[in-house]
């Protein structure tokens, strides 16, 4: 028995799997994507969040961490920390729909 992939569902093709379609080829604007990122204190210091931005960003940027990460199917997005604070806004606005027009709980 063999498993066939029908389509991954991040917003593009993945590197690890460039045959397999993204759902957004077949659903145009279909994304659910997996991402991580780093956090910190609501009220850190803005020279620490800069200092940490910095150093995470040019470690995304080292073609050896960014060849580790592909290993896993990880594909960097070096973004300021502004930036991120955004993806994480939209991110938490797009899945509160989901959630509500689910219907799901909390128990």
């Amino acid at each position: 028995m063999a498993l066939c992939a029908l389509a991954v569902t991040s917003a593009t093709r993945s590197q690890m799997f460039p045959d397999v379609p993204a759902m957004a080829e077949v659903i145009p604007g279909y994304e659910a994507s997996l991402w991580d990122g780093f956090g910190v204190p609501r009220n850190t210091p803005a020279e620490i969040v800069d200092k940490l931005d910095k150093e995470i960003n040019a470690a995304l940027a080292d073609p050896k961490v960014k060849a580790r990460l592909a290993d896993f199917g990880a594909s960097p997005m070096p973004m300021a920390a502004s930036e991120f604070r955004g993806l994480v806004d939209d991110q938490t606005k797009k899945w509160a729909k989901v959630i509500a027009a689910a219907g799901i709980k909390v128990e």
